[in-house]
C-alpha cells in the first residue's frame, strides 16, 4: 500500500477534486428515492434514516475534515449537510401527521447524539481525537450503509430487493472506491479501511440485485394508493346510464 501511496502520492490534489465530484453526486442519488415518494405520494412507508442520518454524518465528517485539516473534506461535506437537510424537510413534508410525530422524535435523538459527539472532540485528548472520531464516523458509517443489509432475511424469502435503492447503492459504491484511492493517495490508513469496508458492504448489496429484481409495485408499498386504484376502476365499470334506466322501470 505504501509502494501504491507513492505513486498516488503527486496526483492527490486532482484525486480529491474529482471524490468530491462524485461524492456530491452521490449526495444527490437520494432525489432518485425522493421521487418514489412523490409517485407515492405519502413518505410514511420510508423511513427518514437515510436522510437523517446523511446529516449527521456530514456535521461530524465536516468535524473530522477540520481536525485533520483536510479542506477538501469539509467543503463536500458542507455541501452535503445542505442537501440532506433539504431532503429531510422533503421527507417530512410528505409525511402523515402521526408519521410526523415519529420523525421528530428521531430527529431529537439525532440533534442529542449530534451534540453528544461534537462536545466529545472538543475534550478527548488532541493526540487521540483524529482516530478515535474517525472510528466513531466508521461505525455511523457502517450502520447506515449496512442497515438494508438487516433485511437480508426478508429480501432471500421475498426473492425481491423491493427497499434497496440501486441508484444510491451504486453511487455509495463508487464514492467509496474513490475515497480508498483519495486516502491511499494522502497515506491515511484508517480512511482506506474505512471505505474499503464501507465499499464491500455496498458491494453485497450490489450482488442482491443481479439475483433478486425488484418486483413489487407502488401499490403494494402503499395501501392507502392501491385503496383509491380500486375506487377508480369500480366508478370505471359501473354505468351511470344503466342505473338510470333501471330507477325509472322500478
Amino acid at each position: 500500500m505504501d509502494i501504491l501511496g507513492d505513486l498516488l502520492a503527486p496526483y492527490s490534489s486532482v484525486i480529491a477534486k474529482c471524490v468530491c465530484t462524485v461524492t456530491c453526486l452521490h449526495y444527490m442519488s437520494g432525489a432518485f428515492l425522493l421521487n418514489e415518494i412523490r409517485k407515492v405520494g405519502c413518505s410514511d412507508g420510508f423511513p427518514p434514516d437515510p436522510f437523517l442520518g446523511g446529516v449527521v454524518l456530514t456535521v461530524l465528517s465536516c468535524k473530522l475534515g477540520t481536525l485533520m485539516g483536510d479542506e477538501a473534506m469539509v467543503k463536500v461535506n458542507m455541501f452535503g449537510f445542505c442537501i440532506n437537510v433539504i431532503f429531510t424537510l422533503t421527507h417530512f413534508w410528505y409525511a402523515s401527521g402521526t408519521f410526523k410525530m415519529k420523525i421528530w422524535t428521531k430527529i431529537g435523538v439525532a440533534a442529542v447524539f449530534t451534540i453528544t459527539c461534537l462536545a466529545y472532540a472538543n475534550f478527548e485528548d488532541p493526540y487521540k481525537i483524529e482516530f478515535r472520531f474517525g472510528m466513531l464516523i466508521t461505525g455511523l458509517l457502517i450502520y447506515l450503509v449496512g442497515m438494508p443489509l438487516l433485511e437480508l432475511d426478508a429480501i432471500i424469502n421475498r426473492k425481491t430487493t423491493d427497499g434497496l435503492s440501486l441508484p444510491m447503492t451504486l453511487a455509495g459504491a463508487v464514492v467509496s472506491a474513490a475515497w480508498v484511492i483519495y486516502a491511499i493517495s494522502i497515506k491515511n490508513s484508517m480512511l482506506t479501511y474505512q471505505n474499503a469496508l464501507l465499499l464491500i458492504l455496498s458491494s453485497i448489496q450490489l450482488s442482491l440485485f443481479a439475483i433478486y429484481p425488484n418486483t413489487i409495485s407502488l401499490m403494494d408499498k402503499n395501501p392507502s394508493l392501491l385503496f383509491l386504484e380500486q375506487k377508480r376502476s369500480n366508478k370505471k365499470t359501473s354505468n351511470p346510464s344503466k342505473d338510470i334506466h333501471n330507477k325509472k322501470f322500478n
